[in-house]
């Protein structure tokens, strides 16, 4: 017959953990000094979503810092106004931001909200521009939901 162990029932405080400061900030901080900062749109490369192996050198806006990695949201010049229902459908987000010097041909740029790029400051390899502070503010409320 086997031995039947009493239920015991350990009952420990519970102690609320210190919270972790976040390392994480979103500024508007340009400073053309070379470096990447939040504010400004670099260039840098970018995998691919389906491939991760594979990607292009592309527009990027900084909008913060993590741990020592840029926080990023590509930049496009293809008009998704266009075919944003297809896009929505995938799941791609996008907001008009204008245009700026980072494109040389001063082409209407587009914003990604729906992903976050967390970059190598080492990677980055050109500085295109600073966005207007308040194209900036707008670009992170609008991301805000998916940051």
């Amino acid at each position: 017959m086997p031995l039947r162990l009493p239920r015991v029932r350990a009952v420990w405080p519970v102690r609320a953990r210190p919270r972790r400061r976040s390392r994480t900030t979103i500024d508007y901080a340009p400073n053309a000094d070379g470096r990447p900062d939040p504010g400004e749109v670099v260039w840098t490369w970018v995998p691919y979503e389906d491939d991760p192996s594979q990607g292009k050198d592309r527009p990027v806006l900084v909008i913060g810092e993590e741990h020592g990695r840029l926080l990023g949201l590509q930049l496009t010049s293809r008009d998704h106004d266009r075919d944003e229902e297809q896009e929505r459908r995938a799941g791609r987000e996008w907001m008009d931001i204008g245009t700026g010097a980072w494109d040389s041909q001063r082409r209407p740029s587009e914003v990604r909200l729906n992903r976050l790029l967390r970059l190598d400051p080492e990677g980055v390899r050109r500085e295109g521009a600073a966005v207007p502070r308040p194209v900036f503010d707008a670009v992170v409320a609008a991301a805000r939901p998916y940051l």
